[in-house]
């Protein structure tokens, strides 16, 4: 790898893809851009820019309290969007 990349986005967007089943609100295109950045907004950055980082940082990300606290952020996107969808 020789850029940097934001391994958040990325849990983000695979946790969301794995729970938009779960998720009482729309999940069209847009709405699912809206929730990802507004929880992204709430957790640290993860970059990295080597395969080891990149490694490491999915190691992090299934810890227990890593992985609650996005799913708490991913929930309350979910909710703000509800109330007030853009599309």
């Amino acid at each position: 790898m020789t850029a940097y990349r934001n391994m958040m986005e990325i849990f983000m967007e695979q946790l969301f893809d794995d729970r938009k089943d779960q998720i009482d609100c729309c999940t069209c295109p847009e709405c699912r851009s809206d929730i990802i950045a507004l929880a992204l907004n709430q957790l640290p950055p993860r970059y990295v820019c080597t395969h080891k980082g990149e490694l490491l940082s999915k190691v992090e990300q299934l810890a227990k309290q890593n992985r609650a606290d996005a799913l708490t952020a991913l929930t309350q996107a979910a909710e703000r969007v509800k109330e007030f969808p853009r599309h």
